[in-house]
Parts: C-alpha cells; structure tokens; sequence
C-alpha cells in the first residue's frame, strides 16, 4: 500500500468518524425536541402516562406555582381539577422548537410555551400563560427523559428572562 493510499484511506476514516459523530448529535437533537413536542399533544388529550413518561422516574417539573417531584405527582397534575378544568373548556399548550444543547448523556432545551384556553361561548381563544422553560435531560438507558423541567411566568419578572439568557449564554 503506497504511503499516499494509507493517507487518503486515514483521512477518510477519520471523516468517516467524524460525520458519525455528528449524526448522532442531530439523532439525539432530534429525540430531545420529539419528547419535548410530544408535551402538548398528552397534556391536551390528558393522558397521564404519556405526560409522566417524558420525565425521568424521580425528574421535577417546577412551575412558578407548585413544584412537583416525580412521575407520580406530574401524573396527579394530570388527571387534577384544575387541569381537567382546562381540557373540558378547551385548551392547547403551545410550545416553540427548542434551542437544545447537548453534552454526553446530558442536555439542556431553552424554549418558550403559551398555554391558549378557548373563550366562554366559543367566541375564540386567550393566552392564559406565557412561559420560559428550561428542559434538562438525561439519557437513562438509551432514551433520553427530563430530570427537570423549569417554568416561569414572562411577566416581566427577571426569573424569567434569566431562564432565556441561560439558554443562550449556555451555548458551546
């Protein structure tokens, strides 16, 4: 094998590794935002597993109003009256893509959310809510999950624009 031959079959082994590498990246890039747009479509239809599987065993959603600590509890949020308060008048939780950072087994998403609830009298639709979210992730056995999920009112309050400019001065 001439020396130039090794070189070029080096060089595209190495390029070879490196598009692997970066395939996986867009694959977990890509399970992390199906998981995470997979939020509204269970929470809308009140599915409780669906909406418990996304997070891990022991994972924490922590809104500004209650923080809820395991599949367990998010599950309750569910099926609870003010949830189901909210699915019989007719609602949607919107949420934008996700800028998504990964490192390893690890990640985190910075997104926005808007929870729409229909008028009284099906006249239309208000925002009830409009959030900034902070989704860390875990990959537990091969699959990624959230270990917490952070939610803030966008009030005007910094708590909120604090999660945001995490997200983006987080970015490698």
């Amino acid at each position: 094998m001439s020396t130039d031959l090794a070189a070029q079959v080096a060089e595209l082994r190495a390029l070879v590794t490196a598009l692997g590498s970066r395939v996986d990246t867009l694959e977990d890039q890509r399970e992390i935002a199906a998981l995470i747009a997979s939020y509204g479509p269970a929470i809308d239809a009140a599915i409780p597993e669906a909406v418990g599987g996304i997070w891990t065993e022991d994972g924490v959603y922590d809104v500004d109003v209650v923080t809820l600590a395991g599949r367990e509890e998010i599950e309750a949020m569910v099926t609870g009256e003010m949830h189901q308060g909210f699915v019989r008048q007719g609602c949607a939780h919107v949420l934008e893509p996700a800028d998504i950072h990964i490192d390893g087994d690890t990640a985190v998403a910075t997104a926005k959310s808007m929870l729409v609830v229909a008028d009284p009298g099906g006249d239309g639709f208000t925002v009830a809510r409009a959030t900034a979210n902070r989704w860390e992730l875990d990959r537990v056995d091969g699959v990624w999950r959230c270990r917490r999920r952070i939610a803030r009112l966008l009030d005007g309050r910094a708590e909120a624009r604090d999660l945001l400019s995490r997200g983006v001065r987080e970015r490698p």
